[in-house]
C-alpha cells in the first residue's frame, strides 16, 4: 500500500485566484476561497463526503503562498501527487516537501515542478524572510 500523507501543503509561485478556486472546486467542491485574516484565505471541500479544510497563506516562504489541505481525504496521497497535478492545471510553479521529514532530512530539499509538468529536485533554502 502506498504512503498517503495526514494533511497535504504546496507552495505556488502566484496566486491567481479565480484559476486556483475553479481547480479546488473541480478536485474538492470547494467553494471560493473567502478571507481569513491577513494575507490568508480558507474554504471547505470534500472528498468521499469527508471534510477538506483549505487554507491558503500568501507570501508564505520567498514570495510563493502556502496552499495547505488539513486532511488525509485528499485526492493526493502525498504532496509531490498534489503539485504534479496542480502546476500543470493552474499554469504556475509549484513546490513541496519531497516527503515526511525526519530528523538529519535535507530542510532545503524541495520538488519543484513548472506549468510544463516538468519536475525536479531543488534545493530551497530558508531565506529567514
Amino acid at each position: 500500500m502506498s504512503e498517503r500523507f495526514p494533511d497535504i501543503e504546496v507552495y505556488l509561485a502566484k496566486v491567481e485566484f479565480e484559476a486556483l478556486n475553479a481547480w479546488l472546486f473541480d478536485t474538492i467542491a470547494a467553494p471560493a476561497l473567502r478571507p481569513a485574516g491577513k494575507n490568508k484565505w480558507k474554504s471547505q471541500g470534500l472528498k468521499d463526503s469527508v471534510a477538506v479544510p483549505v487554507l491558503l497563506v500568501e507570501n508564505a516562504a520567498d514570495g510563493f503562498a502556502s496552499l495547505w489541505f488539513d486532511s488525509a481525504h485528499t485526492p493526493w496521497p502525498t504532496d509531490q501527487a498534489c503539485a504534479t497535478a496542480a502546476a500543470p492545471a493552474l499554469g504556475v510553479e509549484v513546490r513541496c516537501s519531497l516527503g515526511g521529514w525526519s530528523p538529519g532530512d535535507d530542510p532545503d530539499a524541495f520538488w519543484q515542478v513548472r506549468p510544463t509538468g516538468e519536475a525536479q529536485r531543488i534545493a530551497w533554502p530558508d531565506s529567514g524572510r
